[in-house]
């Protein structure tokens, strides 16, 4: 009996790792196209500090740092072009541990994870980076000083808070299939809120710079995202397969 144990746990350590090969040569495929645009994609990445950071000047201090960039932004880029296909690697990952008729959601699962992703990503581009950017700004100037920016910081500051928000907004989804397999509950998921706020507030103090601006950028739309699950894992609990779904 252990040995079975020992080899499918071998059996599943196998199966990441092809998956994570996958994933790695689906990155690497994508990143052959987005490579070329990577001076275009710089373009646009730049755009919300230059438009809303007063007098702000980006600045390159080693000799690679141009070219690094602009690998840098490509590889990024390619994660996102291949989102699918990881989606999709994910979910192999996973479909054997389901019943039959729970695998009928692959497709779903691929597509809603992807644009769930993407919305976090644009909301992060459109909404978050402009603001704290007029903010910082503000504060150069407060202090009389002119904004020299390092690229490899700007990038290090804009893409991770692009990925983390995407992360974060796939936080409904994942609510409605959990509660579609019977595994949670939009009840269990209300009375969790109260650890959640602090979760959520510790969550966003780890991966957002040290200050009170982006951290409330980040908490409070996951605050209502965290909202917004208690509604859709309701929704899916009408459908869910039966399976005991967790107690307080």
């Amino acid at each position: 009996m252990s040995d079975l144990k020992e080899m499918s746990f071998l059996a599943h350590l196998a199966e990441l790792r092809q998956r994570i090969i996958h994933t790695a040569l689906g990155i690497a495929a994508a990143s052959a196209f987005t490579l070329n645009w990577s001076n275009e994609l710089f373009d646009l990445l730049r755009r919300p500090i230059v438009e809303h950071f007063q007098g702000v000047e980006l600045i390159g201090t080693g000799p690679a740092e141009a070219f690094v960039t602009k690998l840098k932004v490509g590889i990024v880029a390619a994660v996102l072009v291949s989102l699918p296909f990881t989606f999709f690697q994910i979910w192999r990952f996973i479909s054997p541990g389901l019943h039959e008729n729970e695998r009928k959601l692959a497709i779903p699962f691929i597509a809603s994870s992807t644009i769930f992703f993407l919305c976090g990503a644009s909301f992060c581009y459109a909404v978050v980076l402009p603001f704290a950017f007029q903010f910082f700004g503000e504060e150069f100037i407060s202090i009389g000083l002119a904004p020299q920016i390092r690229i490899s910081e700007y990038l290090s500051f804009a893409l991770g808070l692009v990925v983390v928000f995407g992360v974060m907004f796939e936080m409904p989804l994942f609510a409605y299939l959990l509660a579609r397999l019977g595994l949670i509950t939009s009840a269990w998921l209300a009375r969790q809120f109260r650890y959640a706020v602090v979760v959520i507030f510790i969550i966003a103090g780890i991966l957002t710079p040290p200050d009170v601006v982006t951290q409330m950028l980040l908490a409070v739309p996951l605050l209502l995202l965290y909202g917004l699950s208690i509604v859709v894992a309701r929704s899916g609990e009408k459908k869910h397969l039966p399976r005991q779904a967790p107690s307080l």
